[in-house]
């Protein structure tokens, strides 16, 4: 009703393309305008200046030959001071912007191992900004922003990569158990040669301790029973000593002692034994 009455519409962020008996006559902008078409005035088309974004999909090869698939994401718009271009000198500005977006990717990748690619997602997303920027500007549109989203190795790779990852922090996580074994076992040699040389100590005490009780028992016995040795003293010592390990063992229900023949008269060559020993050693010194 509004083109039969000579009037049209333009939504707003939209330019309409006015044209007079099929050349390009002038810009339309959003608003309501006289369109005589008795003169051959039309409207040709209209133009969004909205932000639109195309998704593209390119498969190369990186430079140690491994397939991966790069998206990228190309966010543009006509520019409104040239409406006329973007719209007669294109035909398919999507497809035009695809195969520049290809050209750089597959000039860019293939100069990049496989990790670098990864991490320089950024020089690669602004290599393809500067060549649309410089090409699509003579067409009447502006590169917005591009970005690289994803990149996908084939999955074998993938699978490879994984797996050497999981590999390497299986050694790593296999040195530090060894790490910590290894620590156990220096300290649990630490306690044990600390506890002996405590053991030691409390033997050598336990033992100066019934040599200054016996040497002490043997002055007194010697001063209050005239007549007797220090020899008949030891022996007396000893013989009940003797008795009372003896009375010891056979307290005990669950002794594993293994006796072997004896009698009380061997607490004699015992005591001839020691005190030999002791003579010995005192002949040495």
């Amino acid at each position: 009703m509004g083109q039969a009455l000579g009037c049209v519409q333009v939504d707003q962020s939209t330019v309409a393309v006015r044209e007079t008996f099929g050349k390009f006559d002038e810009i339309l902008e959003p608003g309501c305008h006289f369109l005589p078409w008795c003169i051959g005035r039309q409207i040709a088309g209209y133009l969004s200046l909205r932000v639109q974004q195309l998704d593209v999909r390119c498969e190369t090869k990186t430079k140690d030959n491994v397939f991966v698939t790069v998206v990228a994401s190309v966010q543009y718009r006509a520019l409104a001071g040239k409406a006329s271009d973007a719209f007669y000198r294109l035909s398919n500005t999507r497809e035009q912007i695809q195969s520049y977006v290809f050209d750089v990717i597959r000039a860019s990748v293939p100069k990049l191992n496989l990790d670098d690619a990864f991490e320089q997602k950024n020089d690669i997303a602004k290599a393809v900004e500067d060549e649309l920027e410089k090409a699509m500007s003579m067409y009447g549109y502006e590169i917005v922003q591009t970005l690289i989203v994803d990149i996908e190795p084939d999955e074998h790779v993938k699978r490879a990569m994984n797996e050497i990852n999981a590999a390497a922090r299986l050694r790593v996580a296999a040195n530090e158990k060894a790490e910590a074994e290894k620590i156990l076992q220096i300290k649990r040699a630490e306690g044990d040669a600390e506890s002996k040389y405590l053991a030691g100590l409390g033997i050598a005490r336990q033992r100066q301790a019934i040599v200054d009780g016996l040497r002490d028992s043997v002055l007194a016995f010697s001063v209050n029973v005239p007549g007797t040795t220090a020899k008949d003293v030891m022996d007396m010592v000893l013989v009940t000593q003797y008795f009372d390990t003896m009375k010891e063992i056979g307290a005990s229900s669950k002794s594993s002692s293994v006796f072997i023949p004896h009698g009380p008269g061997a607490v004699r060559d015992i005591a001839t034994q020691i005190r030999d020993g002791l003579l010995q050693a005192n002949t040495l010194q």
